[in-house]
């Protein structure tokens, strides 16, 4: 079901699809919860961030070139893999606004990638802006209840965000954050 936060906007949108958008990109910060949202999967389907309801969340952008990109991957891979019995689960949002550093297209090239980097960051959703006019709608909830340390804006790749099991989001780490140094904010949200 597409809702007012955002379902319409999504990657590859022409800007003529765009003519109501300074109306419905406000809609976020009237968002109870990340699970008010419905964002593109890699293959472009719609998925509502409902069907996360009660689990454990962390939200972060990713990228393929980045000098943090081994590090992360390997990292949030234990982390799904310590976590897979668990309501916990990582969802990832390629985004390419910093230094071009995520040149893959969504779909099966994102799929290869990932495979070849043995690389399990969870789920992988379309690639999106995270800062700009033309963020997602979730990037700019998440950093409306979650604002940096100078400002707002995503500083680079791998920003994660950290929601607990009522669709809040309750901490937010710079990109350098270790995800493995996140684990006991992790358990005390899982608790």
């Amino acid at each position: 079901v597409l809702n007012q936060y955002g379902a319409n906007r999504y990657y590859g949108q022409s800007i003529g699809e765009q003519s109501n958008e300074a109306t419905t990109m406000e809609d976020y910060k009237n968002a109870k919860s990340v699970y008010d949202f419905t964002v593109k999967d890699s293959h472009g389907a719609d998925v509502s961030l409902e069907k996360y309801r009660g689990k454990v969340l962390l939200i972060v952008n990713i990228a393929s070139k980045c000098g943090l990109t081994k590090g992360n991957y390997a990292e949030l891979t234990e982390l799904a893999e310590k976590y897979a019995d668990k309501e916990f689960k990582i969802l990832s949002f390629p985004c390419d606004q910093f230094g071009g550093q995520m040149p893959e297209k969504d779909g099966e090239e994102m799929v290869c990638h990932l495979r070849s980097a043995k690389a399990n960051v969870g789920d992988v959703f379309a690639k999106i802006d995270v800062n700009g006019e033309g963020a997602s709608p979730l990037y700019k909830y998440l950093k409306h209840k979650q604002g940096g340390t100078l400002g707002d804006s995503i500083k680079w790749n791998f920003a994660k965000f950290l929601v607990n099991r009522d669709g809040q989001p309750v901490d937010r780490y710079a990109p350098t954050t270790s995800p493995n140094s996140i684990i006991k904010d992790i358990d005390k949200l899982l608790g």
